[in-house]
């Protein structure tokens, strides 16, 4: 089983790159579950989501407390030390970080015996989206690369269902350039 947190801001599309990956999982029969956990419900207020995939039925109905994955989205989170606190050793994390800001990271205690992945999910996000804050798909094509499911293919039809026309495609559009950028840090 893998378990997954994602981390970032209300708004930033915590809850629906957590849905994407599930239902783009269950899709490839696997077990899925995906579920937030809010804090203050209002825009920019912390947002967690927790993914469990497995090839078996899944048992654990908790909080993922041990990440696998880590996805920070929001790129404060990417840069704040404790935002790493309980990754899995052996475990790895996504962040949306400038390259700047990857020496800084990659420097961090808590991430010894970890890997971590950096993604400038805010340039992809303003090529694509023409400056819009949309780090959320980005991060999805990252995660897809790192761990080889679900398919990329898989993501983009979930992600073309819920946005038809030029939005999804330009969501596909994200997904592909996170997939290509991610890089071990």
């Amino acid at each position: 089983m893998i378990e997954v947190k994602w981390h970032g801001r209300g708004g930033q599309g915590v809850v629906l790159a957590n849905t994407v990956f599930a239902v783009a999982s269950m899709r490839e029969g696997k077990y899925v579950q995906a579920f937030p956990q809010f804090g203050p419900e209002r825009t920019g207020g912390p947002v967690l989501g927790f993914t469990r995939v497995s090839d078996e039925p899944i048992d654990i109905h908790s909080m993922v407390y041990s990440p696998d994955a880590l996805i920070l989205i929001d790129p404060y989170f990417a840069i704040a030390e404790g935002s790493y606190e309980g990754l899995e050793e052996g475990g790895f994390a996504i962040a949306n970080l400038k390259p700047e800001r990857v020496a800084q990271v990659r420097g961090y205690d808590v991430l010894e015996g970890r890997k971590l992945y950096a993604l400038d999910a805010r340039g992809i996000s303003d090529k694509v989206f023409e400056g819009a804050a949309i780090y959320n798909t980005p991060m999805i094509g990252a995660l897809v690369r790192i761990l080889g499911l679900p398919k990329v293919k898989g993501i983009e039809e979930v992600l073309k269902e819920r946005f038809p026309g030029k939005m999804g495609d330009l969501n596909s559009a994200a997904v592909r350039q996170g997939y290509d950028e991610v890089k071990l840090a």
